[in-house]
């Protein structure tokens, strides 16, 4: 039986929407309590999958320079067992972080249930270099970028009168108050995840260029474009283009859609939560007999989860080159520079 947390239903206010507040996507995926079976069914699984995790000895005492990345797997999953949540989104966001702490693409924890929505903040960061040495700017291209998105995006901003579009280019100075590289390095040990190498998950957390099925995009980036609606805005210090004076700017951040469709509670949670045949597998027992497929394997697999956080690149900024016949695949396009 399905529990609720608060009468009303959040979901129903958000339906149907491409972009809503960060806050209101969150009262939809907290609306469902705590479970404490499906903790323990979840917990139970997950248990069984690290008793096959290679690495588990690794991870107790991870060598220089992958220290961040020590984590004691059984005390974390003993500590997620005795915790008390209010809701399952709780529950499934602390395995997430405990997961994403691994810093391993091929073992992570994506409950689809709360990966509906991604929060976009209309101030993707890149690193450039400036004066001769490197600085966190706004990425120049993001007007072009985040206008792709369409009027239900960018109309959110006007009518709160929030320019965003002139903070593109803008350098730097601070983000919530801190040095951005140090919100840079702090975000890439926290959310980042997927990758052993720090440096790798700082990249990741700026805004970058990608191909994937043979189609050019530009991921938003860790900072601009989390997985997670628990932050509303973000403040920063910034000069903006044509200026040398800082100016302080606390920019709003808009959730977007990525998940399946729903009209309410109900069919939220049986659209992207609850189990059904195509999760949990086949029960071979009930099969008719001579029908048994052939044996498939458990194995690790690196989930690309990028895509959703990526936006189709402009023309204007793609290659005017023809790509080379037969050089091109997937994930490399090959040209003949003039």
């Amino acid at each position: 039986t399905l529990q609720l947390t608060i009468a009303g239903d959040p979901c129903a206010v958000i339906a149907g929407k491409p972009f809503v507040p960060p806050a209101k996507a969150l009262a939809c995926q907290k609306y469902f309590a705590f479970n404490e079976t499906l903790r323990q069914n979840v917990l139970t699984n997950v248990a069984r999958v690290m008793d096959l995790y290679t690495f588990e000895d690794y991870y107790l005492k991870s060598p220089s320079p992958f220290q961040d990345s020590t984590v004691n797997i059984r005390e974390e999953l003993a500590r997620i067992n005795a915790t008390s949540y209010a809701t399952d989104y709780d529950f499934n966001r602390d395995l997430y972080l405990f997961t994403n702490r691994l810093n391993d693409g091929h073992t992570c924890w994506f409950p689809s249930c709360y990966l509906t929505y991604q929060s976009i903040i209309p101030a993707p960061i890149v690193a450039l270099e400036s004066n001769g040495s490197q600085a966190i700017f706004i990425s120049p291209d993001s007007v072009d970028l985040l206008s792709s998105l369409g009027s239900n995006f960018t109309n959110y901003f006007d009518e709160l009168n929030f320019d965003w579009k002139r903070l593109a280019d803008a350098l730097v100075i601070s983000i919530q108050g801190r040095d951005p590289w140090t919100y840079v390095s702090d975000l890439a040990e926290d959310i980042s995840g997927t990758y052993l190498d720090h440096n790798v998950r700082i990249n990741s957390v700026f805004s970058s260029y990608r191909i994937s099925q043979s189609q050019y995009s530009q991921r938003v980036g860790d900072f601009a474009g989390q997985l997670s609606v628990e932050q509303d805005s973000v403040a920063m210090k910034v000069v903006l283009v044509n200026s040398s004076e800082p100016v302080n700017v606390n920019i709003p951040i808009l959730a977007a859609s990525i998940g399946r469709d729903f009209i309410d509670a109900q069919s939220y949670w049986q659209a992207n939560c609850a189990a059904n045949n195509l999760t949990n597998g086949v029960d071979r027992k009930e099969m008719p007999a001579g029908s048994m497929p052939l044996r498939i394997l458990a194995r690790a697999k690196s989930l690309d989860i990028s895509q959703r956080k990526a936006i189709a690149l402009p023309p204007q900024y793609q290659p005017k080159l023809p790509p080379v016949t037969g050089g091109t695949d997937g994930v490399i396009k090959s040209y003949i520079l003039p």
